[in-house]
């Protein structure tokens, strides 16, 4: 009897454990490079929706060994959309009818941790910006991130929830250091 209840909870806890759903940390600006960018004053910008907006889409299903990473924004490309606004507002440069638009489509979203002693934070997103609907850039920007982590999953999986942000800043940060998009959102 003893082993049949034993062995109801550990399938129930695997059950458990299994199926969970984090979710991802709100995001929060780099504001080192939001001075950098509002040095360069940059044109009123609007932002597009960005995809992919379907949340079955493989970039908007992360796993961390087997326990789902949610966006609080529903999909990881409006995560990413309203981390670009809330900096572009940051700088008071967020006009949602402005003449110069971002648009972006998340080609690749992960976060890995599968390393004994590491993890590692991947993103690649194409990103166009138009000017009364004339392309004025479009570039794949990627981001790659390194944590420490854990083998043991109690470890690595909090650790893999709270580095997505920094996964995010890492992109926002090197498409605003880029001196073709400054020069893509400029006067």
């Amino acid at each position: 009897m003893f082993r049949l209840r034993f062995a109801v909870a550990c399938t129930a806890t695997l059950l458990a454990t299994g199926c969970a759903q984090l979710m991802a940390p709100s995001y929060s600006s780099d504001y080192a490079s939001l001075d950098r960018l509002k040095t360069t004053r940059p044109e009123k910008t609007s932002v597009a929706t960005f995809q992919p907006t379907d949340p079955n889409h493989a970039v908007n299903n992360l796993t961390l060994r087997g326990a789902r990473l949610k966006s609080p924004s529903g999909s990881f490309a409006k995560y990413l959309e309203n981390a670009l606004i809330g900096d572009l507002k940051e700088i008071s440069v967020y006009d949602p009818d402005a003449n110069t638009r971002i648009d972006a489509v998340i080609q690749h979203n992960e976060m890995a941790i599968g390393g004994i002693n590491t993890g590692e934070g991947l993103m690649d997103v194409e990103l166009t910006v138009t000017r009364a609907g004339a392309e004025r850039l479009r570039k794949t920007y990627q981001a790659r991130t390194s944590f420490e982590s854990s083998f043991a999953g109690a470890v690595a999986i909090p650790k893999g929830q709270s580095e997505y942000p920094n996964l995010v800043r890492t992109l926002v940060r090197n498409v605003y250091s880029d001196p073709a998009f400054v020069a893509a959102i400029g006067k």
